[in-house]
């Protein structure tokens, strides 16, 4: 069979021309299927796809051959989840509608001022985009009239629901005619989707692309078991060994997502955290960043990250899986988008895998388990990478010419092994010093108990001493006379430290830095010393406030004096 095109499914010639030149030829399954369907009239409508398959072409084409530009009575009304894709939505169909004349598509959501929305409207659009909440707002303000809607579109259905928007979709449908058409577009078919479904469609015309609920095929799921107590540092070796990674990291707190981030901006990391908190300009500006790659890690809430539609995403991690299941398929949908390969990586400690088999059968796939790559692998991949991408530089001629006299000179005398072991050290020479010195005990081994982590000491040197983890971990062997390989959870701290040492091993009590006597002993629970992220906080003393006093206006009874 002839590979279809869009001039095939019998639309508008304005729409056939705007997508010439958008460069835009065959349309994908789900718009294949569902636009000569939609161009019929009285058709509600149930699509079932995952994100990334061109679900807002499917709907919006359709819905812009069936409108009268030359009305300019609202006719279209198009609900999403969050303002980064209502904005979106609305800026694929204005390139849609380019060669209509007379279209207005005007996107209405929170965080924007809500006068400036309101004199939009006033000017007449035929196509509303908006957000639950803000259009709810604008209907009870009187500044919405919805009596001519013809046709109603609620796309990403299942996140608006997760969401908790039943309650205000439901109010909006009922501002809008019994006899529109409503069409339905998700990537999953939860239980409150179907009673939407069931409560505002009739007779519904349903085409599932693959089958209910499952995440794309080209997604490659894994998951890594490790320890909770180093869930960053698995995920910052996952990183290091996934070289060139464009990746989201799915928090479940707005808290976690900001000490992630803020962690991996630290050690050098381009990353930004994305929450529900970040104003609308603080959210556009992470955005910005990231589709122009400045910013190559988005540590995002699920809420925060929901209708985010940025191609080519690479990787998606899930720093703790999500409380509830669904979200893990729209987590992992976020990648492996337009028919590209993508990989999601889940970090479960041994209690977190018993809910692997749950996930499987929920999204009908195999989640592969994987162990931790070691140092050594991850120093490998990233040589690897480098050298690929030598091999690959476009070398530019003339420039290089300019200045050639002047290397060779300066090179003379150095061989070629010597050039090149020089160029790999200024290039890899804190990657391979970081993962030389760290041991590999994040790796977890679930048929055996969590390996011993020894004892845990305390010691008298910090970062003001100049210190970050693995100088102190240099420095501790050397003075203590032990092996690295005996030290792990090396945590620095401001003016002190703590380690483990595996059991057994005896060390001095102190011994002698740069003139001054260091002491080393085992940490007490008083002093702290927890896990990656804990302790930053704690160790304050809570003391319960005072009540009233049972004494308040009377003298206190003096203590006698017991012989």
């Amino acid at each position: 069979k002839m590979t279809q095109t869009f001039m095939e499914l019998g639309l508008d010639l304005s729409l056939l021309e705007s997508l010439e030149a958008l460069g835009f030829e065959h349309p994908t399954e789900i718009q294949g299927k569902a636009i000569p369907v939609l161009l019929q009239d009285d058709t509600d409508f149930i699509g079932l796809a995952q994100t990334g398959t061109g679900k807002t072409a499917a709907f919006g084409l359709p819905m812009l051959h069936r409108i009268d530009p030359s009305s300019r009575e609202t006719q279209a009304l198009i609900l999403s989840p969050t303002r980064e894709l209502c904005m979106q939505i609305a800026g694929e169909l204005k390139l849609f509608s380019k060669r209509q004349k007379g279209v207005r598509i005007v996107p209405i959501y929170g965080g924007a001022p809500i006068d400036k929305q309101r004199k939009e409207l006033a000017s007449g659009a035929q196509v509303i985009v908006a957000t639950p909440g803000r259009l709810q707002d604008m209907i009870n303000r009187g500044y919405i009239d919805l009596s001519r809607v013809e046709i109603a579109i609620l796309d990403e259905a299942d996140e608006m629901l997760n969401m908790g928007f039943l309650e205000p979709i439901e109010e909006i449908l009922s501002e809008t005619p019994e006899t529109k058409n409503t069409w339905l577009f998700s990537a999953t078919m939860p239980d409150a989707v179907a009673r939407i479904a069931k409560k505002f469609m009739t007779d519904p015309v349903e085409i599932t692309v693959g089958r209910k609920n499952e995440t794309n095929e080209m997604i490659d799921h894994r998951y890594y078991l490790i320890d909770g107590k180093r869930r960053f540092s698995a995920l910052k070796r996952l990183v290091d060994a996934s070289p060139r990674c464009y990746a989201i990291v799915f928090c479940n707190t707005r808290i976690d997502t900001q000490k992630v981030a803020a962690h991996l901006i630290e050690l050098g990391y381009p990353a930004a955290a994305l929450h529900g908190d970040l104003s609308q300009s603080q959210r556009d500006l992470v955005m910005t960043g990231f589709r122009t790659r400045q910013t190559r890690i988005l540590v995002a809430t699920d809420i925060a990250a929901r209708g985010l539609d940025v191609q080519d995403i690479t990787h998606v991690f899930h720093y703790k899986l999500p409380d509830d299941i669904e979200n893990y398929t729209h987590r992992s949908g976020r990648t492996a988008r337009a028919g590209k390969e993508g990989v999601s990586m889940a970090l479960v400690t041994r209690t977190e895998a018993r809910r692997i088999p749950i996930i499987q059968k929920t999204i009908r796939n195999i989640v592969h388990k994987h162990t931790l790559p070691t140092g050594k692998e991850v120093v490998e991949r990233q040589l690897a990478d480098k050298l690929t991408h030598l091999e690959e530089v476009n070398v530019e001629g003339e420039i290089i010419d300019r200045y050639w006299p002047f290397i060779q000179e300066r090179l003379k005398d150095m061989g070629r092994d010597e050039l090149l072991r020089r160029v790999i050290s200024l290039e890899f020479h804190g990657l391979m010093s970081r993962y030389e010195s760290e041991d590999d005990d994040l790796i977890v081994d679930d048929r055996t108990e969590k390996r011993p982590r020894g004892v845990r000491y305390f010691v008298q040197l910090g970062a003001r001493d100049g210190f970050n983890w693995g100088t102190l971990k240099d420095t501790l062997a050397v003075e203590l006379m032990v092996k690295k390989a005996d030290l792990s959870r090396v945590e620095v701290k401001d003016s002190f430290s703590f380690f483990n040492l595996t059991e057994g091993i005896q060390v001095p009590s102190q011994f002698t830095h740069n003139g001054r006597s260091v002491r080393v002993n085992p940490a007490t629970q008083d002093q702290g010393g927890k896990g990656e992220f804990e302790g930053r906080d704690k160790g304050k003393k809570k003391f319960k406030k005072a009540g009233p006093s049972k004494f308040k206006g009377k003298p206190r009874p003096q203590k006698r004096n017991r012989r």
